[in-house]
């Protein structure tokens, strides 16, 4: 996959270019929508299509006390967008001064980079620059008089809704992951890097890796059975979310650990991909660490049998 940082390293990609532009958070149903027909666009006569999006999410941006809580952190996004067979993102970091952008200034801009721009595609909703005075119309006259097409990809339904990154949140927060693995065409998953954790797993027998999740929108507390996505090898194991009422962090915040079955490496530093097969059970406190200890173990082995089964 080819990351793009300004919208001048357009030229150096052989044309007619493709455009799928938007946020993408969560890489959903409508996402996918938009990618695939701007891969499937270029593939047709031999061009090339390019993802475009934008880092951070423009809302943290132009109304952060209104941020929504992100399905997918930028490395995670990107890895999910090429996981689609996309091989080229235009990543452009969103400030201040790009949201006061005149709408058909960006496009110029894109256009004039672009050799040569055949199309744009973008949600049925899409609106974008200065003011959000951007929109379908806009992108139309523009392509009427630069010389590329419009296309403003319908929306999806699913479950009787119009898939949306709201949705989404909404069904993960409330651990629905089954309605919101058919939102997003696929597993919830979370993308985290492995960090130094105070060893508590090991001393009961299960060691864990602490990760730093890069999403910010979680499942509720509780253990979950799990596959882990380490590069190319897929390792299974156990995840624990919460605040570990029976021996509290130190800090006391929410944890995010997974132990993983049949494995013994140091990952410091790693990341691992986490997919959600099943909720196992809420967590809850224990009257002692022996009483936990047999817990997890009753845990491991339901999600052994779990996953054991699982295509």
């Amino acid at each position: 996959m080819r990351v793009l940082s300004s919208i001048a390293d357009l030229t150096r990609l052989p044309g007619p270019l493709f455009l799928a532009i938007g946020v993408f958070d969560g890489v959903h149903l409508g996402h996918q929508a938009v990618l695939h027909r701007a891969l499937d666009d270029a593939r047709e006569i031999g061009g090339t299509a390019v993802a475009v999006t934008f880092d951070p999410h423009p809302v943290r941006v132009l109304r952060p006390e209104q941020a929504p809580r992100l399905l997918t952190s930028t490395p995670h996004k990107l890895q999910l967008i090429r996981d689609l067979g996309v091989a080229h993102i235009l990543l452009i970091p969103f400030d201040h001064a790009f949201a006061a952008t005149d709408p058909a200034d960006f496009i110029r801009a894109l256009v004039a980079a672009a050799r040569p721009l055949r199309e744009i595609c973008v949600g049925f909703e899409w609106s974008f620059g200065k003011d959000r005075a951007g929109n379908l119309a806009l992108l139309e006259r523009l392509g009427a008089d630069l010389g590329f097409a419009e296309v403003g990809v319908p929306a999806i339904e699913a479950d009787g809704q119009i898939v949306s990154s709201t949705l989404v949140r909404r069904a993960v927060e409330t651990g629905d992951l089954d309605r919101a693995a058919r939102l997003l065409g696929r597993e919830f998953t979370i993308l985290g890097t492995v960090v130094e954790g105070d060893h508590i797993g090991k001393t009961l027998g299960f060691p864990t890796a602490n990760l730093s999740a890069h999403n910010e929108q979680f499942p509720p507390n509780g253990v979950y059975a799990v596959e882990a996505r380490r590069g190319s090898q897929m390792l299974r194991g156990v995840v624990n979310i919460g605040v570990r009422p029976t021996i509290r962090s130190a800090s006391g915040e929410r944890v995010f650990e997974v132990h993983l079955f049949d494995f013994d490496e140091t990952i410091y530093g790693e990341d691992l991909e986490i997919t959600f097969r099943k909720f196992l059970r809420p967590e809850q406190k224990f009257p002692s660490l022996d009483a936990l200890r047999a817990q997890i173990a009753q845990d491991a082995a339901q999600a052994r049998a779990i996953l054991g089964t699982h295509r």
